[in-house]
């Protein structure tokens, strides 16, 4: 009796892959969002300045600058941990990056007019590519054991 596509993808590992790049880039998401979150806290609670103008958006360039980095940081780790999870470098955390692209598309629209060009396209390249260097950065995805302990793993076997 011929399998169906779900019962095919669970015997071969596919499905697991799949479920596994999934998880990753809610991870992605979730670590993206807590470490900008706990940047802007950060920033609100030690530039004063910066805090008064936040609701407004009149920031001056120096906060303007903060905010990208804050937002790069974010990417960089989001993107290293989606690596890790996924156990993939590349695909994973640029598709991260590109979600979180999308989902801010909308608001920096409706703020066009609040910012110059020059920081809408900085933030919007920003996401996906500083995703996939932080993906980069992760040198172990996709290896299940270090080589050392896969190197060691026969003589450990055969005491």
């Amino acid at each position: 009796m011929p399998e169906n596509r779900a019962e095919h993808a669970v015997k071969n590992g596919s499905g697991r892959r799949v479920m596994r790049i999934i998880l990753a880039v809610v991870a992605g998401l979730v670590v993206w969002t807590v470490v900008v979150t706990v940047c802007d806290i950060a920033m609100r609670k030690l530039w004063i300045e910066y805090a008064l103008v936040e609701k407004s958006l009149v920031f001056k360039l120096p906060m303007k600058i903060m905010r990208l980095l804050e937002s790069g940081v974010s990417s960089l780790v989001s993107g290293f941990a989606v690596a890790l999870v996924a156990k993939e470098r590349i695909k994973s955390p640029l598709a991260t990056g590109v979600l979180i692209l999308a989902m801010f598309l909308p608001s920096h629209i409706s703020i066009w007019h609040k910012f110059p060009l020059w920081y809408h396209l900085t933030f919007f390249a920003s996401l996906p590519l500083l995703s996939l260097a932080g993906g980069l950065l992760q040198r172990t995805a996709g290896i299940s054991k270090p080589a050392a302990a896969e190197a060691a793993l026969p003589e450990l076997e055969a005491r």
